[in-house]
């Protein structure tokens, strides 16, 4: 008798709990204000392109979107706020490159990368500069190349610290270029330009918006952008691949991500408004500022993105013994 009363209210509540699960699902979204973790400090270029694209949320959908600055760890402090959040898409995450080189630089993580994230879209992409000191001769990537050739474990280059993107790019250049030359991480990339202007080194891959201002004041020579395309924000310069070493990219990109397991629905949505925001003349001037390009991607097509990257950096950090400090 009591086990049959017990089946009657689990069969009568049963169509209520369906009927308040598919009432949830109908809520049009975003439902509430959304959450848009940056995993960086306020004021650099993730945490600038994460308010831009807050912004001009907000007023498409009339919902608020919170900017959450959880710096630290590469990066991975935030990421994994986001690796834990409810997969609705009111919680989202803007990463930037370290998403795809932690995977190799640390062997232990508290998320996997590639099983706990939905890729959403892309937003853009920062090219380094291959810039040098008015005391190295070289006029182009080819006479850089036969310069460091002809000084193997000579010239000095400072990078945003070991394992940066920074770094990276120049580990990239030294293996494709079969070149040799000292590498000398900072805390941060202001103090390697800062001891590059001074010719305690002789080259750098920096951030544009940082070494184009030196590079237009004549303290420094720039050889070519790490992109695969020019970029918008300095059309005069080739980039690696066009000046001496093809299939060369090493940037700086940025990119919204989602709990996995996000319905499908959510991540079309975001894309497609996303896409549509970054084709905004006002974002476009904004982007250009910090010298970012917009490089709109489908959920696919950036899923495949960074797998690639993973593999393509997971390689290299191996076989160059790159480690975070």
């Amino acid at each position: 008798m009591k086990r049959s009363i017990e089946c009657m209210v689990i069969a009568l509540a049963a169509p209520i709990s369906s009927a308040a699960m598919a009432q949830n699902m109908a809520q049009p979204y975003p439902a509430r204000a959304l959450r848009l973790v940056v995993p960086a400090p306020p004021g650099g270029g993730t945490d600038i392109l994460g308010r831009l694209i807050a912004h001009k949320l907000t007023e498409a959908w009339r919902q608020q979107v919170i900017i959450d600055n959880r710096a630290g760890a590469s990066g991975m402090i935030g990421s994994e706020i986001v690796a834990r959040a409810g997969a609705d898409g009111h919680t989202l995450l803007l990463s930037f490159t370290t998403h795809v080189t932690n995977p190799s630089l640390f062997a232990k993580m508290p998320y996997d990368t590639l099983r706990d994230f939905a890729s959403v879209a892309m937003v853009g992409v920062i090219p380094n500069v291959l810039v040098v000191h008015p005391s190295v001769p070289s006029q182009s990537v080819k006479e850089f190349i036969e310069y460091a050739k002809a000084r193997p474990g000579k010239l000095i280059y400072g990078s945003a610290g070991s394992g940066s993107a920074t770094h990276l790019a120049a580990v990239l250049f030294t293996v494709m270029s079969a070149t040799s030359m000292v590498h000398v991480p900072y805390k941060g990339a202001t103090p390697a330009l800062t001891d590059l202007l001074a010719g305690q080194s002789q080259l750098m891959f920096g951030n544009m918006a940082s070494t184009m201002p030196h590079v237009r004041a004549g303290k420094l020579r720039a050889l070519a952008v790490t992109s695969a395309g020019r970029s918008a924000g300095a059309p005069e310069l080739p980039t690696m691949a066009q000046a001496a070493l093809p299939g060369y990219e090493a940037t700086s990109w940025f990119a919204l991500f989602a709990p996995a397991r996000t319905p499908g629905a959510v991540i079309d949505k975001l894309n497609t408004e996303v896409n549509a925001i970054l084709k905004l003349a006002d974002v476009t001037d904004r982007m250009r500022s910090i010298g970012a390009d917009a490089m709109p991607m489908s959920p696919r097509e950036l899923s495949a993105y960074v797998e690639s990257e993973i593999a393509k950096w997971g390689k290299l950090i191996k076989a160059s013994g790159a480690k975070t400090e």
